[in-house]
């Protein structure tokens, strides 16, 4: 009931128009679409529903194009005033939009808790990890400058080497960390020099509503442009255009392979791509069952198990299985849920309408092929959850062995030689992350030497996790494409490029008056501290 949400979480719904494009806030004369949370609140009818939030427009493919022209001017070819512009300046620029993006925090996490479901603590470090990410990235950049702030000479060649931007980038976040994974792509894109359009995901899409003014204020015009609707309206006639040089997407690859398709000039087109995965977790006959069953826990239904970083299988050597199967279904049993404000909740409503049938369907499938639902809720079905279900054993012809389930189920897969977990990952089309659990160093040595070449990082006695957002963050065959942290988005949004002088009198005395002077942006010995 309304009457029992606490009035600092309640919200009335946020009609909202507004979209950014070359600098402008606009207004939306078109159709709009609603926007409602899983959260079953009485509608007008005094009936329990989904709650509505707003509105917010659905847009239109010539708007689409006209800020695809906006960012196309912006950038000019890379003459245009972003691209051109000092490093110092762009910082500035930066400086500014985390300052107003601060102001907007209560406003975020409320809609991030509402939209998707996020529980307050995981709502709240969200938008602080944000924050501190666009911190870590204009030091990163800083970094990056002073490293470039020199002359290199090899042979009679000096040579003043930076990194430069690539172009017009299109943006496209995820709904499970709408705020977070986004920026990791939009940000370092525009601290680069590029322009951008971006889109919101389908779910947390209000959100970025109060964060468009910041956007507005903090950059020139055509830099960052905003746009709202469905994908087949606004990314697909974007990209079949070839005017986009980059394409940054959080999703699946399904995704970005179609994106990919309409796109006329793939060769000149920079991929970056966070995508799907299939992370298991390796459990040895040794491993501390304590701590294993806390960690699994949490790589496995930490939002419920809605992560690309989720644990999404776990292997569990046969001498153990039972007793580790027993104590995990426990486990699982004991946590609560509840709504996104709740004390203690961990398992909250699943923002995606239709995922609560999906679960069924894994589980049932997996039943029907001789599995078992170890745990007394597993698969309990509210109107918008399906309680975690525990699944032994699991077999290769089951959908949950093979599909990405983004949800709370959790196969269970007894292993006698550690071949067999090895091959599966070896076969798998994916390879972001792998945890590990054991103590035994001869054993453990091996393993590290095997797994670090079948995915991208190994989790020694730990969840699988992204963070801390300065190690790398990428993965194999379908999981990702480029590497995003705070130093290596840099570096994936951007090309290096360099001035080139022999070593003879006439050059040397045009590139001393060149650096004494404020002609080039790019020709520049500056330091920035």
């Amino acid at each position: 009931m309304k009457n029992d949400i606490p009035s600092s979480f309640q919200v009335t719904p946020m009609h909202s128009r507004n979209y950014l494009i070359q600098g402008q806030l606009r207004t939306w004369e078109g159709d709009v679409a609603e926007v409602y949370s899983p959260i079953r609140t009485p509608n007008s009818n005094g009936e329990e529903a989904p709650t509505l939030l707003g509105t917010v427009p659905d847009m239109e493919t010539d708007t689409a194009l006209e800020a695809l022209e906006a960012a196309k001017t912006a950038y000019n070819r890379g003459q245009g005033l972003w691209p051109t512009m000092k490093v110092r300046e762009r910082i500035q620029c930066m400086e500014r939009f985390v300052e107003k993006m601060k102001q907007t925090r209560d406003e975020v996490v409320k809609l991030l808790m509402w939209e998707i479901c996020k529980n307050q603590p995981d709502a709240e470090k969200e938008f602080d990890r944000t924050v501190d990410y666009i911190v870590d990235t204009i030091e990163a950049y800083k970094k990056l400058d002073r490293k470039s702030a020199h002359f290199d000479k090899e042979g009679d060649v000096h040579a003043h080497i930076r990194r430069g931007p690539i172009g017009v980038v299109l943006c496209l976040g995820p709904y499970n960390y709408p705020l977070n994974e986004t920026f990791c792509l939009l940000i370092p894109a525009i601290m680069m020099g590029n322009t951008a359009i971006f889109k919101p995901a389908k779910h947390g899409v209000l959100l970025i509503t109060p964060l468009l003014e910041a956007f507005q204020e903090s950059f020139p015009p055509g830099v960052v442009n905003i746009l709202f609707g469905r994908g087949r309206k606004i990314a697909s006639p974007i990209m079949k255009t070839g005017d986009v040089d980059v394409l940054a997407l959080i999703g699946h690859s399904s995704s970005a392979v179609a994106l990919q398709d309409l796109h006329p000039n793939k060769n000149r087109l920079r991929l970056v791509l966070g995508l799907e995965a299939k992370n298991p977790g390796i459990i040895l006959p040794d491993a501390d069952l304590d701590h294993t069953i806390k960690e699994c826990i949490s790589g496995t239904l930490s939002y419920n198990g809605q992560r690309c970083t989720a644990l999404k299988v776990l292997y569990v050597h046969e001498s153990i299985v039972d007793e580790f199967n027993r104590r995990f279904a426990a486990a699982v049993d004991a946590l609560h849920f509840g709504l996104p404000w709740d004390k203690g909740a961990f398992l909250t409503p699943l923002p995606e309408a239709g995922k609560p049938a999906y679960i069924q369907e894994l589980i049932a499938d997996a039943t029907a092929k001789g599995a078992k639902v170890l745990n007394k809720r597993g698969g309990e079905l509210f109107d918008n959850y399906s309680f975690p279900a525990v699944l032994y054993p699991v077999s290769e012809d089951m959908r949950v062995y093979e599909e990405e389930q983004f949800g709370p189920v959790v196969p269970i897969i007894a292993y006698k030689d550690i071949d067999e977990p090895l091959n599966a990952m070896a076969a798998s089309e994916y390879g972001q992350q792998v945890s590990l659990f054991g103590r035994d160093v001869r054993k453990i040595g091996p393993l590290v030497d095997t797994l670090a070449n079948l995915v991208c990082r190994v989790n020694l006695n730990s969840a699988c996790q992204r963070g801390p957002d300065v190690y790398p963050f990428t993965g194999r065959k379908n999981s990702a494409v480029s590497t995003l942290s705070v130093f290596d988005a840099l570096r994936s949004f951007s090309i290096r490029t360099f001035l080139a002088s022999k070593d003879n009198p006439y050059n040397n005395e045009i590139l001393e008056t060149l650096l004494n002077s404020n002609e080039s942006n790019f020709v520049s010995t500056e330091y920035l501290l």
